[in-house]
């Protein structure tokens, strides 16, 4: 790594590399533009705006609560417009016109309350935070502001993404209060379940999205057949090196030779007859997509290697740039854990793309 003073941002020295799975920001510039504009919010690190961008798109717009994803989006995206703040202060704000002549407009409210992993009904209706300077919200509310802001701007198609655990239990009346908002202000929805190892990631993430067409454009339902060929882990980061300190924990260190490839530490535990616990700490299964990455660093294990994943390795299979910039691997890390990964959402703008918006595009696709 190479620490550059005047940003505090590292760095990766990169080789030039043939990996199929490696791409690089500036390939964006050979993209040819269909002249279609996204507006993202909850927008993260961005993954959502390089898969649009990946696809085509002019992302003219983003929206973030956190001080720190708002340094990193703009640091490496270079947004026309970017509005720090919660999303319900931009139906108090004066925007720009062009943001009411959207095509899409994109967003991934925080999700957590509905994953399967956590507290779930216990923590709905609940304030909560992510981290260090982010204000507290309620959580449950947040997609219902999306909502009321795909109301105020009117895009001709409105997505967004969520956990699986929001279609799961409890949770799906929840969707079903989501679908009437979508048909009260205008908009013809449909539900997706998609697994981003279907979309070319080298990841087994799956993820709810929301897909919404304004009831004014007559177009038959969206069809998304995603089958892209499975990539494994060892396949995207077959070039990858250990450029970054990442040696294990001392207990991860012991017990990392105890258990098999796609193991959690949990099934070494109950091997020795011991109360099961650790069950998203893993060593990560190198002939496989990856199991899906979190926010949390330190829970994916290398499998050949005694050591945690490393930020090259992240960004590989979380389908980002190689050239990403972050102020840490820590960061970076969190990131890429809580995005959704560009070539998910590129295949699915493509097919919203083709299918409703082609004929609004510059290009024919």
């Amino acid at each position: 790594m190479v620490m550059n003073s005047n940003t505090n941002v590292q760095n990766v020295n990169l080789n030039l590399t043939t990996n199929p799975h490696a791409w690089f920001l500036k390939d964006l510039k050979s993209v040819p533009p269909n002249g279609l504009k996204v507006m993202t919010t909850f927008s993260c690190g961005g993954g959502s705006s390089l898969g649009y961008k990946l696809a085509g798109c002019d992302v003219i717009a983003a929206n973030d609560i956190d001080p720190e994803m708002a340094y990193h989006y703009k640091l490496n995206l270079n947004p026309k417009h970017y509005f720090l703040c919660p999303i319900k202060d931009l139906l108090k704000k004066e925007l720009p016109q062009e943001l009411y002549e959207l095509d899409i407009l994109d967003g991934s409210p925080p999700c957590s309350n509905f994953s399967m992993a956590g507290n779930r009904e216990k923590d709905w209706g609940k304030d909560k935070h992510f981290r260090e300077g982010q204000s507290k919200q309620v959580l449950d509310d947040l997609f219902f502001d999306y909502l009321n802001l795909v109301e105020h701007l009117k895009p001709k198609v409105a997505i967004a993404e969520n956990v699986k655990g929001l279609i799961q239990g409890n949770a799906k009346g929840y969707v079903k209060l989501i679908m009437a908002r979508f048909k009260a202000i205008g908009y013809n929805a449909q539900l997706f379940l998609v697994n981003a190892a279907d979309c070319g990631v080298p990841q087994k993430r799956e993820r709810v999205f929301f897909i919404a067409l304004c009831g004014d454009i007559v177009k038959p339902k969206l069809v998304l057949k995603l089958n892209q060929k499975w990539v494994s882990t060892e396949e995207a980061t077959s070039d990858c090196k250990n450029i970054s300190e990442s040696k294990l924990s001392p207990i991860h260190s012991k017990l990392w030779q105890n258990i098999k490839e796609g193991e959690s530490l949990s099934n070494y535990y109950e091997r020795i007859g011991q109360k099961t616990r650790s069950y998203s700490e893993r060593k990560v299964d190198s002939k496989t997509p990856s199991c899906v990455l979190t926010s949390h660093s330190q829970h994916f294990l290398h499998w050949k290697y005694p050591r945690y994943l490393n930020y090259q390795e992240w960004k590989r299979l979380g389908s980002f740039p190689d050239d990403y910039q972050a102020k840490t691997d820590k960061i970076g890390k969190y990131m890429i854990g809580m995005s959704v990964p560009p070539k998910m959402m590129q295949q699915v703008a493509e097919a919203v793309i083709e299918q409703w918006l082609s004929e609004y595009a510059i290009i024919n696709l």
